[in-house]
């Protein structure tokens, strides 16, 4: 399955998959990397990407699922997250170019963000 094909799945039919291994947690965030490269020069719609940490969470969540552990229904599920939400690492800067480089990066992840982690999403 393509970028095109994974991003018009809805959360069950890829919960689904992951759980039935037919598709892995790191080949649908590969494909949503590759579907933003494809999209966002058009669109702008992204501040800031976590490639390495997405792709550590998204091997995370495959091999949680290899050990049988399921933590509900977001695990594996690449999500975006706006650029209002604090994630550790990483500086928020609400979409404002102007205050992008005046910045720091955040200590630590908004309550939203450590939810979806907990509950084990892949933060792009």
């Amino acid at each position: 399955m393509d970028h095109r094909e994974l991003a018009f799945l809805d959360l069950v039919a890829l919960g689904r998959a992951l759980r039935a291994r037919e598709l892995t947690a790191l080949e649908v965030t590969r494909a949503m990397f590759e579907r933003i490269a494809a999209l966002d020069g058009r669109l702008h719609a992204y501040v800031t990407l976590m490639r390495d940490s997405a792709e550590a969470e998204a091997r995370a969540a495959d091999a949680a699922f290899a050990r049988g552990e399921d933590r509900g229904p977001l695990q594996g599920v690449p999500v975006a997250v706006k650029d209002l939400c604090d994630a550790a690492g990483v500086a928020t800067s609400a979409g404002m170019p102007v205050v992008r480089a005046n910045v720091a990066a955040a200590t630590r992840d908004a309550t939203v963000v450590a939810r979806l982690r907990a509950a084990g999403a892949v933060i792009l």
